[in-house]
């Protein structure tokens, strides 16, 4: 029996290939290499690239990086199944490159926690630079054709009341000594690496980069027991409880 939580991604991710069908062949026989592909997130992308794939007959290939695939393989059966889906295990400070060609890296690792980013910022930092570091290594060695960041809009730091709109010009930045920043600072610096990464090198060599500053996403796979704002609401909602 489809679940109607299947049924609500299956039609969202319709509606997105509807509208950006002519897109798609830029990954006519592409290799795509993606880290963050297990999360809320990570898992939007994956669900739109494989379903793309069979729809539009790319013949592309995906290598996701996870933490862990039987949790994820558990977790989504349906994505973990897919022939053009290779899970590589590993840390993505870290993590062993695959072998053969890749054209595209799609970095999308993070740790979003408010209670790691409190708790222990040193790792919030570690892994938005260091994995940036290792991703952007990998995109180098590959000679890889695209490379996307996916940032944050924390990095403009908190929003004053009196600003509606967030231009990608807009002068604010987190507080420095905020304790609280290491997420924010974190993906400053990632983008720092990108900058640096797409101007040539000694060699004359160069990583084509993109950098995507995301804001805030509500829809299936989105964890309503942590911090999000909305999957809280959610969650009070089912529940019929007061919506705090």
């Amino acid at each position: 029996m489809t679940r109607l939580g299947d049924e609500i991604v299956a039609e969202d991710v319709a509606h997105l290939l509807g509208r950006t069908g002519p897109m798609w062949s830029h990954f006519n026989g592409a290799h795509i290499f993606l880290t963050g592909g297990t999360g809320f997130f990570g898992r939007w992308l994956l669900e739109s690239l494989l379903t793309a794939n069979q729809r539009f007959s790319l013949e592309c290939h995906i290598t996701v990086l996870t933490r862990n695939i039987a949790r994820f393989s558990a977790r989504s059966p349906h994505l973990s199944g897919n022939p053009a889906l290779h899970l590589l295990e590993g840390d993505v400070r870290s993590f062993e490159f695959p072998s053969g060609d890749v054209t595209h890296v799609i970095h999308a690792a993070t740790e979003s926690s408010t209670k790691l980013n409190a708790d222990d910022p040193q790792t919030m930092y570690d892994v938005c630079v260091e994995g940036t570091r290792r991703a952007l290594a990998l995109a180098r060695e590959k000679r890889v054709s695209h490379f996307l960041l996916t940032s944050s809009g924390a990095v403009y730091g908190r929003q004053p009341p009196e600003v509606t709109h967030i231009s990608e010009d807009f002068p604010f930045t987190p507080e420095r000594l905020g304790i609280r920043n290491a997420y924010a600072e974190g993906k400053r610096a990632a983008e720092e690496l990108c900058r640096a990464a797409s101007r040539p090198d000694a060699a004359g060599d160069s990583v084509h980069t993109t950098i995507a500053r995301c804001f805030a996403f509500v829809g299936p796979h989105l964890p309503l027991d942590i911090h999000f704002a909305i999957g809280n609401f959610i969650r009070d909602a089912i529940k019929g409880e007061p919506i705090k």
